[in-house]
């Protein structure tokens, strides 16, 4: 079969061939109202002017206005058949071969918005989704038993809980930001590890948490947990998330109901939504787990993706980032269809646009440790960035996190960098907003007051 190809120019490195077309929202101009849109290349094809034109012209899509929204909830309610139909529609209209766009100069000009700023204008990104909850899941063995060895010592790393059910926290939905949103340093009260005395004060370990994050797509009713072998059905698709967490704040609180102020200061997301069926061809087996789940946990065919994630710093003040982890989604030890199931089995209801992130991310070797907390052993020790000393992050630091696929020796970028912002102070000064690509591009700034 001839690999597809589309007639929009896209570059062999770009995080957006025609074979992913992620779904964001974005303003074409400030003036704008918000309009769902896929990335393609290094363009954003406004799905309003598409649907407006009646190029949705399948059984499902015919008489929808989902992309007349503002954002993609509507979308993503409609469940998995709207979804496929609506990925063969753009994927035929954007094809090298298929002259109904290519071919309308008028639609096209209208429909693909630059996402540079070397045009001569760029589109702003904005959240995918309304978020009315997030939950933030624990999934990670390696990450699990480092931070059991770093606050409980070495005789129960792992509870036994730990191995029966996916770990979760119930987050705070009206913190979750944009990638490009500038984050302020939290403050709070911690306990010094040599001190009979709490304080309050900023945190002084600041950190990032590399995760991926599930955007639901259909709901359950309350009261009607979703079947594990259902639960594919209800994850419309991906997003990078960074979970910034105050370690110092989230060690004095969290004893005994877990994360409070350390974590609900901020969460950010990238602004494209990956779906599930382009990443089909990075299905792989997921980690066998002893002792086997229960029944309401078992799969017929228990998934994971490869993708690659790495997390990165730019030091204040300096152009250049540094590496500083490099680790893969595989290494999860419960599912994603998992996390999905146990958070409905008491019949919870989870609805359209809800967020389930991972956890973070960590491999088994130091070097593949998805959050500062484990890189330095709780500040114990440093992590190099171009020469630079970090323990933990500081005033100005920005944190770059990426994620890719490679499929017969081809990187496929599969979502953007998030950038969460230039200042980590009390002052919020600029926002820059990012695009994807293997650098970071600067699309937008303003002023916040």
């Amino acid at each position: 079969m001839a690999e597809l190809k589309s007639f929009v120019e896209v570059h062999p490195d770009s995080h957006f061939p025609i074979q992913n077309l992620p779904y964001g929202v974005f303003k074409p101009q400030p003036s704008s109202s918000p309009r769902p849109g896929v990335a393609i290349g290094d363009y954003v094809l406004d799905l309003s002017e598409i649907a407006s034109a009646g190029l949705f012209d399948g059984p499902l899509l015919r008489n929808s206005d989902s992309f007349l929204q503002p954002n993609l909830n509507k979308f993503v309610s409609l469940g998995r058949p709207a979804w496929k139909e609506a990925r063969a529609t753009l994927q035929k209209l954007l094809s090298a071969t298929e002259p109904t766009l290519r071919d309308n100069k008028e639609l096209r000009q209208k429909a693909l918005v630059p996402l540079r700023l070397d045009f001569q204008s760029s589109a702003e990104l904005l959240l995918p989704v309304v978020v009315g909850d997030y939950t933030d899941f624990f999934t990670s063995l390696h990450h699990t038993k480092n931070c059991g060895l770093i606050f409980r010592g070495p005789q129960t790393p792992v509870l036994d809980n730990w191995y029966r059910l996916p770990i979760a926290y119930h987050g705070r939905a009206s913190s979750v930001v944009i990638s490009g949103t500038d984050i302020v340093r939290p403050r709070g009260q911690a306990h010094p590890s040599c001190g009979s005395t709490p304080y309050f004060g900023p945190s002084l370990k600041l950190d990032f948490e590399l995760e991926m994050a599930t955007i639901v797509g259909p709901g359950n009713e309350l009261g009607k947990p979703v079947d594990i072998n259902n639960a594919e059905d209800h994850i419309f698709g991906l997003v990078l998330m960074n979970d910034w967490s105050a370690r110092d704040i989230q060690a004095w609180e969290y004893i005994p109901l877990g994360p409070f102020l350390g974590k609900s200061f901020g969460t950010t997301i990238s602004p494209w939504i990956v779906t599930l069926e382009a990443l089909e061809p990075f299905a792989s087996q997921a980690p066998k787990q002893d002792p086997p789940p229960l029944p309401y946990l078992t799969e017929k065919v228990s998934k994971s993706y490869d993708i690659s994630l790495e997390a990165h710093i730019k030091p204040a003040g300096h152009e250049d980032s540094g590496v500083v982890t490099r680790t893969n989604l595989n290494h999860l030890y419960w599912t994603l269809t998992q996390q999905l199931a146990h958070h409905t089995i008491n019949g919870c209801n989870l609805r359209p646009g809800d967020l389930l992130g991972t956890g973070t991310v960590s491999g088994p070797e130091p070097e593949s440790r998805g959050c500062l907390l484990e890189l330095t052993w709780n500040g114990q020790n440093a992590v190099s960035v171009n020469g630079l000393n970090r323990k933990f992050l500081e005033d100005g630091d920005e944190v770059i996190i990426t994620g890719y696929c490679k499929l017969f020796g081809c990187k496929m970028e599969k979502q953007m960098e998030i950038y969460p912002g230039k200042k980590m102070d009390v002052r919020i000064e600029k926002k820059t907003i990012p695009v994807g690509g293997t650098m970071v591009e600067q699309i937008g700034e303003r002023t916040q007051n």
